[in-house]
């Protein structure tokens, strides 16, 4: 359930990220890290809170910070309990920090 959860917000995540000009940086407030998930929370302006992995940068951060953050991603195929997946990485470079949404694709590829 916790899966299917996560990779719902990465989606609504990425859809509006999609949705929104490539060139307008996206603005998160930091709020707090979750230390039994070993993530850090934010607050974007476009959907609820959404759990991030710190992919680099100082680990402490201020609740309150106000980030601007620039959007990629990275995919890459890969095999997941015996499956071929494709791993998306949606990367939020936010200056000092960079973080990570990781979401699973067990579909197969339209090749």
């Amino acid at each position: 359930m916790r899966r299917i959860l996560i990779g719902a917000i990465a989606l609504l995540l990425c859809g509006g990220i999609s949705a929104r000009s490539k060139n307008d940086p996206l603005m998160f407030v930091f709020l707090r890290v979750d230390h039994g998930q070993d993530v850090a929370i934010l607050r974007p302006m476009i959907a609820p809170d959404i759990g991030v992995q710190l992919d680099s940068g100082p680990r402490e951060l201020k609740p309150g910070t106000v980030l601007q953050c620039a959007s990629s991603l990275r995919e890459h195929d890969a095999i997941v309990e015996t499956k071929i997946a494709t791993v998306t990485d949606l990367v939020l470079d936010c200056g000092a920090q960079k973080f990570v949404v990781k979401t699973i694709d067990f579909r197969p590829a339209a090749r």
